[in-house]
């Protein structure tokens, strides 16, 4: 069974709970090389494991994501769309559940930093991956890079993806391109005109999944903060919604 995390603790059934910080490290490196070895026999298990131990002693949660993300870079193939394939094979069945970063999936993350960190040369091939990671765990952050560089490309992916049947895609439209997403840097594109943004939350206002609208409430009250003026037209135009789903993002946006 893998092992969990929830936003405190890291939820391990034989050693009992742990800082969040911890599930990061040795175990988490055992479970990545055993899937990756499983697909890719020349993987350095051994060699991957020692040195995410070594590397992460003393690292915060973000940094020891980074840390595992660079190793992986190192022990697999060096071409980019070689390596992403093989990552590709280890994702697994996708999730169900309306749970993000911190649940079975965790050990994603650093797949999603390396997409993050490297794939900046191969746009399509990387946002593919990224629908996928995010039906398992989050790519609200291996995202950014993207919109930042791509701003066009991205804006109409999200748009595709906020149309999605898949609630994990319609959430990633919205929390990826969050100005103030928490661990992560400001996305400031779309500061003085969050025009684009708002017609993909327009979308998303009457979502009836509660995961997607958290992002969604979020994401406005984000904006009260970046650029209050455009979030009040919003705001405004939203509030006077008959929609229960529309109410309810307004209400918790306003909190």
């Amino acid at each position: 069974m893998t092992k969990s995390v929830t936003k405190n603790n890291f939820i391990n059934p034989t050693t009992g709970r742990i800082s969040i910080t911890e599930a990061f490290g040795e175990d988490l490196a055992v479970l990545l090389a055993n899937k990756i070895s499983a697909v890719y026999k020349k993987f350095d298990v051994k060699g991957f494991v020692k040195d995410t131990k070594k590397e992460v002693t003393g690292k915060s949660y973000t940094q020891r994501v980074e840390v595992i993300a660079v190793l992986l870079k190192q022990y697999l193939p060096e071409k980019y769309p070689e390596a992403l394939e093989i990552l590709l094979q280890i994702l697994g069945p996708e999730n169900q559940e309306e749970t993000g970063m911190f649940t079975n999936f965790y050990w994603l993350m650093p797949v999603g930093k390396f997409v993050e960190k490297y794939g900046l040369d191969h746009f399509a091939l990387s946002i593919k991956v990224i629908e996928e990671i995010t039906k398992r765990n989050t790519g609200e952050y291996a995202i950014r890079p993207y919109a930042r560089t791509y701003p066009d490309k991205t804006l109409a992916v999200c748009t595709k993806w906020a149309k999605s049947k898949n609630f994990h895609l319609r959430r990633l439209a919205s929390e990826g391109l969050r100005p103030k997403l928490p661990w992560a840097t400001k996305l400031d594109a779309w500061k003085d005109n969050p025009k684009p943004i708002f017609e993909i939350l327009e979308l998303l206002k009457e979502d009836e999944v509660k995961f997607v609208k958290k992002s969604v409430a979020n994401h406005v009250r984000d904006w009260v903060k970046v650029n209050p003026k455009e979030a009040e037209k919003i705001m405004s135009r939203w509030s006077k919604s008959k929609n229960e789903h529309t109410k309810w993002i307004i209400k918790h946006a306003q909190r």
